[in-house]
């Protein structure tokens, strides 16, 4: 049974990584035919299945579990069925259907037809994917016939074979962008799929509503917020720069702040004011002018900078700078 894989990392950093968490292991398995079921880290019980009449290739996308290592997954096509718990989906898969799946409840195959399948495994949280999420979107495949499905099956499809056959340098390339792709198919899903029943019962709060609390933010997130941090001063920080450096769609980008109850240039424009508005506060009238502290914060328009300042704090910068000024003087009397 042909079968190759290649392996490579996201290179999607912050300043610092191994302050954040390790490389995260993407492995491309391609040219696997007709296999009884999904690689996994566990037998998979015969009722989870995955069903389909035609011949053809198939694109599933194995997630692993935040900090499950790489070597966890292993290749375990034809393992014998085990007795885990029935939760995984019972769907009808057509060629080119892009399927999600966690690995350690893979499914069965369950094809009439000889077929290929070619299998993305990466760690859901490279997709900015908590477990609800992950247990939704292995409920609703992308259609190869759905517009997502027309433009990406292929070009996945393709990635995932060159990436194959490419040395590590350009192989790496190749699997960025594949994983760029799956976090747009991902995101995509996320936004049609419903909540999960047992999610439903026990009123956990989706990601919209736990977004609230840092500590539960998605890692890509956080990864940039940190960013946003490191180049606020830039006046060319925009979306589509930072979903490039990330190795993420705008369109996820954009998902990921709204989860948080806002925007991109919301987001932006309010730390840059906080900053401007410390600065002010600290250096007063001895300080830059009100103009130098707009430019060094991004803003490229002493008069836009004013009027959004006005817009946030009820004053004008100057009134700001002097107000606080005069109470950070009377304190240090």
């Amino acid at each position: 049974m042909p079968s190759t894989s290649t392996r490579t990392c996201d290179s999607a950093r912050t300043a610092d990584p191994s302050a954040r968490r390790p490389p995260a292991g993407v492995e491309i398995v391609t040219g696997a035919r007709s296999p009884k079921r999904l690689p996994g880290e566990a037998a998979a019980h015969p009722a989870q299945r995955l069903l389909a009449r035609d011949g053809g290739e198939y694109l599933f996308v194995g997630l692993r579990a935040a900090g499950r290592p790489a070597h966890a997954v292993r290749e375990a096509f034809g393992a014998t069925a085990s007795h885990e718990p029935i939760d995984a989906p019972r769907l009808r898969l057509a060629p080119g259907d892009v399927c999600f799946y966690a690995t350690d409840r893979a499914p069965a195959l369950d094809f009439r037809a000889p077929f290929e399948a070619t299998t993305f495994l990466l760690p859901a949280d490279l997709l900015g994917l908590t477990d609800t999420d992950v247990r939704r979107i292995a409920r609703t495949p992308v259609a190869r016939s759905s517009r997502l499905g027309t433009l990406l099956s292929p070009l996945l499809s393709d990635l995932a074979r060159a990436a194959a056959e490419a040395g590590p340098p350009v192989g790496e390339m190749l699997a960025r962008n594949a994983v760029n792709l799956l976090a747009t198919l991902a995101a995509e899903q996320l936004g049609t799929a419903a909540p999960a029943a047992d999610d439903r019962e026990a009123g956990t709060p989706g990601p919209a509503a736990a977004a609230g609390a840092s500590d539960v933010r998605p890692p890509v997130l956080e990864r940039v917020l940190e960013f946003v941090e490191l180049h606020l001063t830039d006046p060319d920080l925009s979306p589509e720069v930072i979903a490039r450096t990330q190795h993420i769609s705008v369109r996820y980008l954009h998902k990921l702040f709204k989860d948080e109850g806002t925007t991109v240039g919301r987001w932006i424009l309010r730390r840059r004011l906080e900053e401007c508005r410390r600065d002010l506060a600290r250096h007063g009238r001895g300080g830059r002018t009100i103009a130098a502290v707009a430019a060094r914060w991004g803003f490229l328009s002493a008069t836009h900078f004013s009027r959004v300042f006005r817009s946030a704090y009820g004053m004008s910068p100057r009134e700001w700078r002097d107000t606080a000024g005069n109470g950070l003087r009377s304190v240090s009397r």
